[in-house]
């Protein structure tokens, strides 16, 4: 995975840096560590169970107010 770039005869260190650079996004190293970092975790079992249970005691609620006619729906 590692990326070797030598420095070429008379080369200037800001034309090897951009050199470099360009090479870097070719070869896709960046966009792999930017997936590794900011990667999301998926949720757990327990997660999304509470997470409907929330979601249905939200409708309930909603629904419970708009037969009484203070929802705003």
């Amino acid at each position: 995975m590692g990326l070797e770039i030598k420095r070429q005869q008379r080369e200037t260190s800001q034309a090897l840096i951009r050199r470099f650079t360009k090479r870097l996004k070719q070869s896709g190293i960046l966009l792999r560590a930017r997936r590794v970092q900011f990667r999301r975790r998926s949720k757990s079992r327990q997660m999304k169970k509470r997470a409907a249970l929330r979601r249905e005691e939200i409708k309930k609620e909603y629904e419970k107010l708009k037969k009484l006619g203070k929802s705003k729906g």
